[in-house]
């Protein structure tokens, strides 16, 4: 007699957190690979990306919403919106809170307040950076924290080094429902090719323009083609606000431009697992971020 397998377990985490707080470093962490963009500025997460890990047979579905502030224009508004979203219907919600910067600060205690009126779902406190904060710091915040909300455990973790990210996955994976798993097994996100090599360039342009350029770029995937050697050709356009803003982007004799593509090429290539010829323009579209196809592209809501 064949003895019956346990069951599989599979949920949904919603890791939510003020900007910058490491929460896409946290689930590229958890996944054990790359599905969120990441960078020094805040409010890098535009849109809702489920990361999927796997932990023995625990399928968890974690999902790295943007981060939550008082939003002043639309897309903030549709960021703000797509995080709470996110956080309805989880089996598990993650604090992700910046141990360095603490809770002194608007958005932590509007992300509380919230937190506050949610009385069933299970919550994770993760005090990431743990680091480059003194010890001291680490124990007045979770007495803080602890004092809010009843949080059935805290991690103490650095993201960005792996340290205590082995013992918060073991502990999510225990805290799924069971079920039937949504994803196979090698499957790490739950994106599309196009929105991925969208938000790879837009890594890109963080990075190589952090000081130069704000947040007035969008990047849309316009065209993709399958070619028969197994490669494929992307053609991107980089959305920038003003005129002003279009030669920073392209550069002297197109230097930024072909740099900007040379890194997300390699970036794509290696998360897509084959060739990528990759084109990228730069077009002035004044307010880009009224325009509702914009959202669509992004995977964000239009809001009013």
């Amino acid at each position: 007699m064949t003895d019956t397998p346990p069951p599989t377990l599979c949920g949904e985490v919603a890791v939510i957190g003020a900007p910058n707080a490491g929460k896409s470093t946290l689930v590229n962490a958890l996944v054990g690979a790359k599905v969120a963009i990441v960078s020094a500025k805040v409010q890098t997460t535009r849109t809702r990306l489920i990361g999927i890990a796997i932990e023995g047979r625990a399928q968890m579905l974690l999902v790295d919403t943007p981060g939550i502030f008082a939003p002043k224009r639309r897309l903030d508004r549709a960021m703000v919106k797509a995080a709470w979203t996110g956080a309805q219907g989880a089996d598990v919600i993650v604090l992700v809170i910046d141990a360095k910067r603490g809770t002194r600060n608007e958005e932590v205690e509007a992300i509380l307040a919230g937190l506050e009126a949610d009385t069933t779902t299970p919550k994770l406190l993760v005090l990431n950076k743990v680091d480059i904060c003194p010890k001291e710091r680490l124990l007045s915040l979770t007495a803080e924290l602890s004092a809010r909300l009843p949080f059935q455990q805290i991690f103490m973790v650095s993201a960005e080094t792996g340290d205590g990210v082995a013992d918060l996955k073991q502990t999510l994976a225990a805290m799924m429902p069971e079920s039937p798993w949504h994803y196979p097994e090698d499957q790490v996100a739950d994106v599309t090719q196009r929105l991925m090599a969208a938000e790879i360039t837009r890594e890109k342009i963080y990075h190589q323009l952090h000081d130069e350029l704000p947040y007035a770029a969008a990047v849309d995937t316009e065209k993709w083609e399958e070619r028969r050697d197994g490669s494929a050709a992307i053609h991107q356009v980089i959305y920038v606000e003003r005129e002003t803003q279009k030669p920073i982007v392209v550069g002297a004799k197109g230097t930024r431009i072909k740099a900007l593509g040379e890194a997300a090429r390699a970036d794509m290539e290696a998360q897509l697992g084959r060739r990528i010829h990759l084109f990228l323009h730069v077009k002035v579209k004044p307010n880009w971020a009224e325009d509702r196809s914009v959202y669509r592209e992004i995977g964000l809501d239009w809001v009013e």
